[in-house]
């Protein structure tokens, strides 16, 4: 399939040894680089986008979202955003790969740091719930930052640290708000279902197929899925279809037809019917606006 959207791999050329970077908004919104930040490109990796001065919008996914001081942004791997340039805003990226986490912890405590950035899970924008756990963030970043700039056989080892700590503040911070990841009774079984039907969504969209894939009945499924995310099964299969079928018309130069039929739609009018019942658009218009 013929890419036209951009994606982005991690490459930090100040330290090829690691797999953190951590990049002040102010300084990439002035660099020269490869691909503009002001339209959507898909990153492979992960962001932790922290503001502490300035305001302005972000798109996470085709969506906007505006931020403040003491606005976190999470974006993960796969997804689609893009930059507004918004000359006030002061800030940090933390950018990293999956690998970073994992090597510095066992799988299970990886699995759970990275749930943070699962939006599926919980909404992908954090405000802080007071001043002092604002002041704490920025002197964690702080301290990050600068062993980030020491560069020596330690500093791999307590960037990795302190972005644990990060990470599990963040989750103290979402679970004081309501809006905790809490290990729920069948959150296991959710994220089995969830990169089920990430990876298959095009060749099923039908809870039956899932649900014997997962060895249970399509009623346990649908329990399993709404004790997790409050919605139906059917509902997650087709809004996770409708987003992929997004991110094609905007990543590739395809006809529509050609994506009905790569996205399982044997006619293109149901593939149009489809689109438009769950976005109010027709594709060509969604595509012409991204």
């Amino acid at each position: 399939m013929n890419k036209v959207l951009q994606e982005i791999n991690f490459d930090n050329k100040n330290n090829p040894r690691s797999f953190f970077d951590i990049v002040k908004i102010e300084d990439l919104l002035k660099m020269d680089l490869d691909h503009d930040i002001g339209k959507n490109h898909l990153v492979k990796f992960y962001i932790l986008f922290f503001v502490y001065e300035g305001r302005g919008y972000h798109t996470i996914d085709f969506t906007d979202y505006n931020y403040k001081e003491g606005t976190i942004l999470l974006i993960r791997k796969d997804q689609i955003h893009k930059f507004f340039r918004s000359p006030d805003v002061k800030g940090y990226l933390l950018v990293f790969t999956e690998e970073f986490i994992i090597s510095h912890l066992n799988r299970m405590e990886a699995s759970k740091s990275l749930q943070l950035f699962n939006d599926s899970l919980s909404f992908p924008k954090i405000e802080f719930n007071n001043r002092d756990e604002f002041l704490d963030f920025i002197i964690l970043l702080k301290h990050l930052e600068q062993e980030y700039n020491i560069k020596d056989d330690f500093s791999i080892g307590i960037t990795r640290s302190v972005l644990h700590i990060v990470i599990t503040k963040l989750f103290r911070i979402k679970s004081k708000g309501g809006h905790s990841v809490k290990r729920k009774k069948y959150l296991n079984q959710f994220l089995e279902f969830q990169k089920l039907v990430e990876d298959n969504c095009f060749k099923s969209k039908k809870v039956q197929y899932y649900a014997q894939e997962l060895g249970v009945s399509s009623k346990t499924l649908n329990n399993i899925v709404k004790s997790i995310v409050n919605e139906s099964a059917k509902a997650f299969i087709d809004n996770n279809t409708i987003l992929q079928i997004k991110r094609l018309l905007i990543s590739t130069n395809h006809s529509i037809k050609e994506i009905a039929y790569t996205t399982g739609f044997s006619d293109p009018t149901n593939f149009f019917k489809y689109f438009k019942k769950f976005t109010d658009s027709s594709p060509e218009v969604f595509r012409q606006a991204h």
